[in-house]
């Protein structure tokens, strides 16, 4: 049976509206000379205070990108502790497209911390890792 009824139509919403499944989620984050920093594991959402389910008239808001070590958790599942993720603030977001571009240096995130590690105390132990190859 056919609904001749009109649906409303959506209220207007300042800013980008985005669809964090296809838009954000598991897109590279990279800094602004293209350095990969992460990938976007999660996100940490808010709404007004006063809202207790979310409404039409107020979506969420992305306040930061979460990325963690999450390997074992999407092999064994489960959800990381929130202590564990790393956030990065929505406000130096600069860019999504087919990746997540921020106005911040790799080096001065937390997130990219790992990466620092490994080229510190592997990479650069290896003959030849010290230098790009020529």
């Amino acid at each position: 049976m056919r609904n001749d009824r009109e649906l409303p139509t959506p209220p207007p919403v300042a800013g980008r509206v985005l669809d964090a499944d296809l838009e954000l989620l598991d897109r590279q984050i990279l800094d602004p000379d293209g350095v990969p920093i992460s990938a976007v594991d999660d996100l940490e959402l808010s709404t007004p205070a006063d809202l207790a389910r979310l409404d039409p008239q107020h979506p969420p808001v992305v306040q930061a990108l979460l990325t963690g070590p999450i390997l074992m958790t999407r092999i064994f599942g489960g959800r990381l502790p929130e202590s564990r993720f790393i956030r990065i603030p929505w406000s130096i977001v600069t860019r999504v497209g087919t990746v997540v571009s921020v106005g911040a240096a790799a080096d001065s995130l937390d997130a990219s911390w790992a990466e620092r590690w490994m080229r510190d105390h592997v990479i650069s132990r290896i003959p030849g890792g010290r230098h790009d190859p020529e």
